[in-house]
């Protein structure tokens, strides 16, 4: 029997892998991280991220600089939050 609390927590730390990748520079991780967290998620929260993951990971693989815009519509994307300040936190 799936249990959706424990899957809504393995997503929140995919996102959260996510977000770290991007911070790292590593496009390949932080793709396969949110498609973990789009899997694992029960209430459809991180529909948004994945898109703003996405974009920030294509500028990644064109061996751009992921902008302060993209890094904006990624902490709006998770919201208010320890998400939101680890966006903050990988950003600088």
């Amino acid at each position: 029997m799936r249990n959706p609390g424990r899957l809504q927590r393995q997503a929140l730390t995919a996102a959260e892998r996510s977000i770290q990748a991007l911070g790292r520079g590593d496009p390949v991780s932080a793709r396969m991280a949110i498609s973990t967290a789009l899997e694992k998620d029960q209430t459809g929260i991180y529909v948004g991220v994945a898109d703003a993951v996405d974009v920030a990971a294509g500028m990644l693989e064109r061996d751009e600089p992921i902008t302060e815009g993209v890094w904006g519509h990624l902490a709006d994307a998770v919201g208010p939050g320890p998400l939101q300040a680890l966006v903050e936190a990988v950003r600088h």
